[in-house]
């Protein structure tokens, strides 16, 4: 049995994720993946959609050992070693050589359940990011939960949200109307949204 980190989360949502993303995008290409976590959706997209580059990046350096775990029981060509990339870093990524603007661009820059659990500020820097390193045709895919301005939000999303913010004030489901707006503030606009199970989103955001 893997003594990885493990996400019971991750596994149940791999899967539907997995085929939004194959309803999104192209048959190959290069993706980037912000706050890959324990690994499991980078792992996972990466041996069903072979004809992807998958980068995976964490914010947290500890979590970088169980991704290269991740990346060595795979042993796929299309599966990158991680990197360390704090979206509110000046550079991508935050150690090593930075990202060429003109060189190092993405077909593809997936965020899955961050801007929750990360400050309000995140959201800004991972539109102004993803501005900077998706090439022109890219798309930045996140998923988690929002808050809607229409409709009445889920009890489990009203809980959720209750118990993220007591863990840290800083923390909390955001509203998509604000998330659209720094969105259009870093030039991207919003061109499919999928609901999800869980009451969750995957959005899709390009130029």
């Amino acid at each position: 049995m893997s003594d990885l980190p493990h996400s019971p989360a991750a596994d149940r949502n791999k899967q539907p994720i997995l085929e939004a993303l194959a309803r999104v995008l192209g048959e190959r290409g290069s993706a980037l993946e912000i706050a890959s976590g324990t690994g499991q959706h980078a792992a996972w997209f990466a041996a069903a959609m072979p004809g992807w580059t998958w980068q995976p990046t964490d914010a947290d350096a500890r979590m970088l050992p169980a991704i290269a775990s991740r990346v060595a029981q795979a042993a796929l060509p299309n599966f990158r070693a991680p990197l360390l990339l704090d979206v509110m870093a000046p550079r991508w990524p935050s150690q090593g050589a930075a990202f060429a603007r003109g060189e190092e661009k993405f077909d593809a820059i997936y965020c899955a359940n961050m801007l929750h659990i990360a400050p309000w500020a995140a959201c800004a820097a991972l539109m102004q990011g993803a501005a900077r390193h998706l090439l022109a045709d890219g798309l930045l895919i996140t998923y988690g939960p929002y808050f809607e301005e229409e409709g009445t939000p889920a009890p489990s999303n009203l809980a959720f949200d209750e118990d993220l913010q007591a863990r840290n004030p800083a923390w909390g489901i955001r509203r998509l109307e604000d998330v659209l707006a720094e969105a259009h503030r870093a030039g991207l606009a919003l061109r499919e949204r999928h609901a999800m199970p869980a009451n969750n989103l995957l959005l899709v955001f390009g130029f």
